[in-house]
């Protein structure tokens, strides 16, 4: 019985993937999913209670694994003494993106998901949410290399948060477009050496 359940489960999550993964969330239909798994409306709401929770049962651990890691760089780092954050800064940040890199690799479909078939869910704002967070803690660093003695400009909130969307936006190409891991790799590094050198041109170094 169990083995039956787990197939069924199987057979529905699959076949949402693919039709969400075709459709979008607004796109895909309840009524096709059910048929292409091969179960009964019954069924499926034995395991589901809507579309939008079977979405969230395809995207959510991946949302969770990719925002925890990102918050995770980004508190150890602004908990390191000021000085060495000037120090670790770009040895933090790229152990992060190559995490990352890794992860949407090895998990394509779902994370096409959650950056690119969303609208309508509760995920639509994930990667604006992401670039929020790395506008906070920008400022938060400016800050400190200031009470360092750094004479950083001041630079606007709206500036920052354009930066942090195209890098953000380009490091998700990656998922968006089926890159091949080892041209993922090479591209997001090249990306991240741009834009390490733009920020270090705009703070005045």
């Amino acid at each position: 019985m169990e083995e039956k359940t787990n197939t069924t489960l199987e057979s529905i999550q699959q076949a949402a993937m693919q039709e969400f993964l075709d459709k979008g969330f607004q796109g895909a239909s309840l009524r096709q999913i059910v048929k292409n798994a091969g179960v009964t409306t019954g069924a499926f709401y034995g395991y589901f209670s809507s579309k939008a929770a079977l979405f969230n049962a395809l995207v959510e651990p991946h949302a969770a694994a990719l925002m925890g890691r990102f918050m995770e760089a980004q508190t150890t780092f602004a908990e390191l003494p000021e000085q060495e954050q000037v120090e670790n800064m770009g040895e933090v940040s790229g152990r992060c993106v190559r995490w990352m890199v890794d992860y949407i690799c090895q998990h394509r479909d779902p994370v096409k998901l959650l950056i690119c078939r969303a609208e309508g869910t509760s995920y639509e704002q994930f990667v604006h949410n992401m670039v929020e967070v790395e506008v906070d803690y920008t400022l938060r660093y400016m800050d400190v290399l200031r009470r360092l003695g750094r004479d950083v400009p001041e630079l606007k909130r709206s500036l920052c948060h354009i930066i942090a969307s195209g890098m953000f936006n380009g490091l998700f190409e990656i998922v968006i477009h089926d890159m091949p891991r080892e041209q993922a790799v090479q591209d997001v590094e090249q990306l991240r050496r741009f834009y390490t050198g733009g920020w270090l041109k705009l703070m005045g170094e």
